[in-house]
Parts: C-alpha cells; sequence; structure tokens
C-alpha cells in the first residue's frame, strides 16, 4: 500500500493492531496466535500487549488475551454519546415500566451497531441484550434501521467497511429493505432467532440522520400489559421525545 503519512508512530500502530485484532474476535488469542496473525515477532508484541493489560485495555485468561470494555466506556464519555445517554435513560424507563418490556439503545460504530444502554422490565419474563453487543449493521432488522436514515455519504462510508463485502445482489437487497424500512418509518418484524418475540425498533434523529436505534424486543406473554400495536406507539411517541431533547441541546444543530 502506498503510505504517504509524513510521520509515523510503529509502536503505536502495533498497540492498534493488537486492539484491532482483538476487538474483531470472539474467542481469546494466545500469543503465539496475536503474533501469527499479525506477522510480526514476539519480541516485537510482548511488551506492547503487557502495557495494553496493565493500562487495562486488554486481560489475560487461560485461554489467551481478549479486549476488556475500557475502550467502550471511555467511547461513551464523548459529548454526543453523553447527551444522547442523558436524555434517553429517563425515558427508557417510563418506556419499560409503561409496556412492561425491556428496552435498548444502539449507535453505529462503524458498520455495526452497538448496544450501549438497556432497560429491563419490572416483569418476572423478559428478554435483554447485554450493553456492548455488536452486530454488523446490515445483518438486523435494527441495524437496517440505522442504515435506512442515513445521507448517501454515510451509507457509501459503511459499505466499504463491511467485511466480507457485500455482493451486487445482497447490497441490492439491502436498499430495497432500507428503502422500505425509510418509507414506514420502523421496524416491525418477528424474530428469525426467537419464536414469539417481535422485533420493534424506531430511530432518534438528530437533525437529517439516525443517531441511534431504540428496540423493545417484544415477548408475547399470557399476562402482558399492552399488545404490539400499542407497544409500537408507546416506543414512537419516546424516540419522539429523545429526538426533540437532543435536537434542543445540541449546539451543532
Amino acid at each position: 500500500m502506498d503510505d504517504k503519512r509524513l510521520y509515523r508512530a510503529p509502536a503505536l500502530e502495533k498497540g492498534l493492531d493488537i486492539l484491532e485484532l482483538l476487538a474483531a474476535e470472539d474467542l481469546p488469542l494466545t500469543m503465539s496466535a496475536i503474533v501469527t496473525r499479525l506477522g510480526r515477532s514476539t519480541g516485537e508484541l510482548f511488551r506492547m500487549i503487557q502495557v495494553l493489560e496493565h493500562r487495562g485495555y486488554v486481560s489475560q485468561g487461560p485461554d489467551g488475551y481478549v479486549m476488556t470494555s475500557r475502550l467502550f466506556h471511555l467511547a461513551l464519555k464523548r459529548p454526543p454519546v453523553r447527551s444522547l445517554m442523558e436524555q434517553a435513560l429517563p425515558e427508557m424507563r417510563m418506556l419499560s415500566d409503561r409496556i412492561g418490556q425491556s428496552c435498548y439503545l444502539a449507535i453505529p460504530s462503524g458498520a455495526a451497531s452497538s448496544v450501549i444502554a438497556r432497560m429491563e422490565a419490572n416483569t418476572s419474563v423478559g428478554f435483554s441484550v447485554r450493553v456492548g453487543y455488536r452486530r454488523p449493521i446490515h445483518e438486523t432488522p435494527s441495524g437496517q434501521l440505522l442504515y435506512a436514515f442515513q445521507p448517501d455519504e454515510t451509507r457509501a462510508e459503511w459499505d466499504g467497511l463491511f467485511d466480507p463485502p457485500l455482493s451486487n445482489e445482497r447490497r441490492a437487497a439491502l436498499i430495497a429493505t432500507t428503502d422500505a424500512i425509510r418509507s414506514q418509518g420502523f421496524v416491525q418484524t418477528d424474530s428469525a432467532e426467537l419464536p414469539g418475540m417481535v422485533e420493534l425498533a424506531v430511530p432518534i434523529m438528530r437533525g437529517g440522520r439516525a443517531v441511534a436505534v431504540l428496540t423493545v424486543p417484544f415477548i408475547r406473554i399470557t399476562d402482558a400489559t399492552v399488545d404490539v400495536d400499542q407497544a409500537l406507539a408507546v416506543l414512537r411517541a419516546t424516540a419522539t421525545r429523545i429526538s426533540e431533547q437532543l435536537i434542543g441541546n445540541d449546539a451543532r444543530i
């Protein structure tokens, strides 16, 4: 690759290579696996991993090294994300109490969506998604909703980050799906993983784009407080209130 950068910091780049590798892995990696994957020597990476472990960015278990949530929590301290959380959490609590279902908030992170907050329902039966959970945007209905409410340049940027890249057929299908979602304004679809669960998702808007998606994994139970249509109506009203508060508190708008 033609590298035209004026300055380089080899030590920093090795540390970032390690973090990016571990972030993409579901299972721990041993030192030898990290060395092999990055094509470097043990001597080059050993001290880097030790420093990252000391600073809390990676941890070592019996099966190898994993990335911790430290970077994730640092990202949550960024002003736009903090503002979103401050406005969303009280509304999420009222939403869960009103409909008797859990909900969670996710934001785009590269070409994936990452869950940054959740609110449990005060019921005996429910479903929750762990904070930090990531999925490629094009693989989930809520992620597709995020894609639907983006300008063309952002869509093109995310397209370039899909790994593996989408085929022409799959991208055409994604565009068709997300155009339909944008026209409808929300997602309501039966879960592909859990029979009996309906995924309800609406965008949190700042200006003309979705900065987050608020999702209710609606569980059909016999003593449900509300039905699916009622839950969707409350969810959409909640998302609208959060969006209005973000616009009012964002100096960039």
